[in-house]
This record gives structure tokens, sequence and C-alpha cells, in this order.
């Protein structure tokens, strides 16, 4: 009889930590902590998190936050989290729609260097960054990527996109990639390992997603994708794990070594993302790139250490190198 079958309620489940929780992501803060903070607009924190977050990040030397809503709202949340608003820039804003409006605006004229969500639906937020003609659009597609530290892997691990795309076409793909490869530069990975992930290793004709991982490696190899080490298709666990590789005899640089995960579609994504957390004890912060600054997705569900950590990824991107032409 199982324990299920007893009515005894089945052990917690646990795994092998290899190191502290979240230690990772705290070296990505304390070293974002050597460089000037960015200046951050903080849309719409009408909640106790949101401010809690932003101004955690001030403390930490990370961003020099500006708060934009109605400024009743905020102060009422300020008291709820038991803050002081003094010194801190805030702009009015009658509502959230107008607050995100006000944010793009100040980083087109050049005086905020990213965005944080703050009390607000996505969609509104991400409506104005994509607004034609007055949001922040680059050349690059905008996507997300999540940073995650999780004890059970050997180094930090990124999952992208699960939040931005929903059933990205190769060309989306592409600057998925892209966008991936340029925050791992911005801390420090010279040469990431990218996985493009699939349900099985080989391409196959009725699986899109391994025919467009097979083509993404072609990019790569005729330097449309640059900066990168890319294998695809890969399933989950040959990606992760080399032994499982070796298994099906698969000669690779990247699997069970990788840094990056691309993911088939958002939902995937998003679900291995958040596998990660509940079964993996992983922390995670995320920045969505391809804009013309760096925006802090955050999630009601994030708490300060991950709202704190994702400030510091969007300060390492808005500090990293520009290549010069």
């Amino acid at each position: 009889m199982s324990e299920c079958d007893s009515g005894k309620a089945p052990p917690p489940w646990s795994a092998v930590f290899a190191r502290p929780r979240g230690a990772l992501l705290q070296e990505l803060v304390t070293r974002a902590q050597s460089l000037p903070p960015i200046r951050m607009g903080v849309v719409h924190p009408c909640d106790r998190p949101s401010l809690e977050g932003a101004l955690a990040a001030r403390d930490k030397g990370l961003i020099v936050p500006t708060l934009i809503g109605p400024c009743k709202k905020m102060e009422a949340a300020a008291r709820e989290a038991g803050v002081s608003l003094e010194d801190v820039d805030i702009v009015e804003a009658p509502h959230s729609h107008a607050a995100a409006d006000q944010a793009v605006e100040l980083v087109r004229r050049g005086k905020l260097h990213a965005i944080m969500k703050g009390a607000l639906h996505t969609d509104e937020l991400m409506a104005a960054v994509v607004r034609d003609g007055t949001g922040l659009r680059t050349d690059r597609r905008i996507s997300h990527v999540f940073v995650i530290d999780a004890p059970t892997y050997h180094k930090l691990l990124f999952v992208t996109d699960a939040a931005i795309n929903i059933a990205p076409a190769l060309d989306i793909k592409r600057d998925i990639v892209r966008n991936a490869v340029d925050l791992a530069h911005a801390i420090g990975m010279e040469r990431p390992k990218v996985a493009i992930l699939s349900a099985v290793e080989t391409v196959e004709a009725k699986i899109p997603s391994t025919v467009e991982a097979a083509a993404l490696c072609k990019m790569a190899d005729r330097g449309q994708i640059a900066g990168a080490i890319l294998d695809g298709p890969l399933a989950f666990d040959n990606a992760i794990s080399r032994d499982a590789a070796d298994a099906k005899h698969i000669a690779s640089e990247v699997a069970g070594d990788p840094d990056i995960l691309v993911a088939p579609d958002l939902e995937s994504g998003n679900i291995l993302a958040k596998q990660l957390v509940f079964l993996a004890g992983a922390d995670t912060a995320g920045v969505v790139l391809g804009a013309r600054v760096p925006i802090v997705l955050t999630s009601r569900a994030d708490d300060v250490k991950s709202r704190v950590a994702s400030s510091a990824l969007a300060q390492l991107f808005a500090h990293r190198p520009r290549a010069t032409t």
C-alpha cells in the first residue's frame, strides 16, 4: 500500500542543493553595486510590493527611482508599507495607462535609463512600449529573459521567452536568442552556450520547433547570430544532462552545460521557469530586452529579492559596453 493509499501525507520533496539559495543572483547584485545607479521609472507603484521592491533596489545603490502614478495612491501604499517617499522623485499621473505613457515619454526624452512595472497589467505597460511612433521599439523584437538561480544546477540559467511572444516564428526566435545572448554578455559571459529546446533532438518535419532550431543553428554558423554557441534541437533532458546526451550519442558543446534555454513557445517556457522555482528551489530575476531601455517586468508574486535582482540585471545591461562602428 502506498503512503497516499494509507492516508499518510507523502514526505516533502527535497533536492540536493549545491549552494545556498539565491547565491548567484546575490553575486550579480554585488557586482552591480560597483556601478553607478541608473534612473528607473517605476510605473504605477500603488501597492506595497511595488514600492518596497523599488526602494530596496534604491537602498542597494542600483537605481534612482522615479515613481510615476497617482500621488494619493502611492502615498497610501507607502503608509501601508511603512516607508517614506521623502526625497523620491514623483511624477503625477492620473491612472495606470497615463503612468505607462509618461514613463515611455521620459525614456524618449533621455530622462530614464530603465522602466519597472508596478501595480498594473503587463498589457497596459507593454502597449505603451510598443506603440507605433511614440513607443520604444527598435529593429529588434522585444522579448523576456528569466535569469534563474537553481541551486541544483551549477550556474545561472536563462530561460526565454516565457512572458512576451506567444508562438514566435523563426525570425522572432532569432531576436529572442540575440536578446538573451546580449544579456549574457552584459553579465560577463563571453560566449554563452544556447540550447534550442524541443520535444526531441532530431529534426522532424512534423514538429516545427525542431526545424526552427536547426535553422537557428545555421544562422549562427552564418553570422546572423553572433557571440554564442548554439545547438538544437535538444530535448530538455539531453540539453541539461551530459549523461542523457551521451546515452543518445549526441556530440555537443552545449549539452550538459547550457547557459541559455530557448523554449519553443511561451507556454512551454513559462511552465519550465515555474517548474524550476517550485520543484528545484530556484530564485529568479527577469528583464525585457529589445526596447530602447531594459524593462523590469515584475509579477505580483515576486518578492523583494527578485525585484532587487531584476533591477541589478537592468543596471548591468544599461552599463554594458556598446559596440562601436
